[in-house]
């Protein structure tokens, strides 16, 4: 089976191709350009140097969240627009779980950080069992300093006081706070392995595509975890509107 996939959770995004035995192509980029700008040229230039036709693949996979509002939506709708199109399989691949899937050999906790704005981030509990990822904790977004009480308070309930490798964008910018917090047991991978992988979402993609996990792209939708600002913003005067009505 052979699966484009679609990264656009982060600023770094990115499109690889992979089958059962091999990555064949990727492609990265981590620049100040707008995934709408870029992504479907990233998948034109991917196919043609790889010789790879859209009828020769089997499933279109993207990573769904969370991640930028923004670059979800691109993401996704490039995928729906590509398996609708086509008549292509739909596989929706968490990006909390392609971040962990990076360090799967690793002994340690895995958590991906990612920065969600606000001072907040976006996180999750993994562990590495012979190369597969278990979960420990649903996607959440919360402060810097509630998350990693959370995380402390998680790995001590499974009783495994073990180092906890951190991964993501939000690394370079809390790393301070999480060295404060967790000085003994904080981890952190080279700069190769903070970037989102598009190449891991077609490995996950691959796994759930064999299970026949995958999704009609017409009910396809992002996993935002927190509301965006307008949503908020919505909420808040439809509250003061109620407020003044019954007042």
């Amino acid at each position: 089976m052979k699966v484009l996939a679609i990264e656009t959770s982060t600023l770094a995004g990115g499109v690889a191709l992979m089958d059962e035995k091999r990555l064949i192509a990727e492609y990265r980029l981590d620049v100040v350009v707008h995934h709408s700008e870029r992504i479907l040229s990233a998948i034109d230039l991917l196919l043609k140097e790889s010789g790879t036709t859209v009828a020769e693949l089997d499933a279109i996979a993207v990573s769904v969240g969370p991640g930028s509002f923004t670059g979800l939506r691109v993401g996704l709708a490039t995928a729906k627009g590509l398996a609708i199109g086509r008549g292509k399989p739909l596989v929706l691949v968490p990006t909390l779980e392609a971040f962990a899937a990076i360090l799967k050999y690793s002994e340690t906790w895995i958590v991906p950080f990612m920065d969600a704005r606000k001072a907040e981030v976006y996180w999750a509990l993994f562990k590495s069992q012979n190369g597969n990822i278990k979960r420990f904790s649903s996607d959440a977004a919360n402060t810097t300093e509630v998350a990693l009480r959370e995380i402390a308070s998680l790995s001590a309930a499974h009783q495994r006081h073990e180092s906890v490798m951190f991964v993501g964008d939000g690394v370079s910018r809390y790393q301070e706070l999480i060295l404060k917090e967790m000085p003994d047991i904080a981890r952190f991978p080279s700069p190769l392995f903070q970037f989102p992988s598009a190449a891991a979402v077609a490995e996950l993609a691959l796994v759930k595509l064999e299970k026949g996990e995958v999704c009609d792209p017409v009910l396809a939708v992002p996993s935002y975890v927190r509301a965006s600002t307008p949503e908020l913003k919505r909420a808040a005067a439809a509250r003061k509107i109620t407020g003044e009505e019954t007042q």
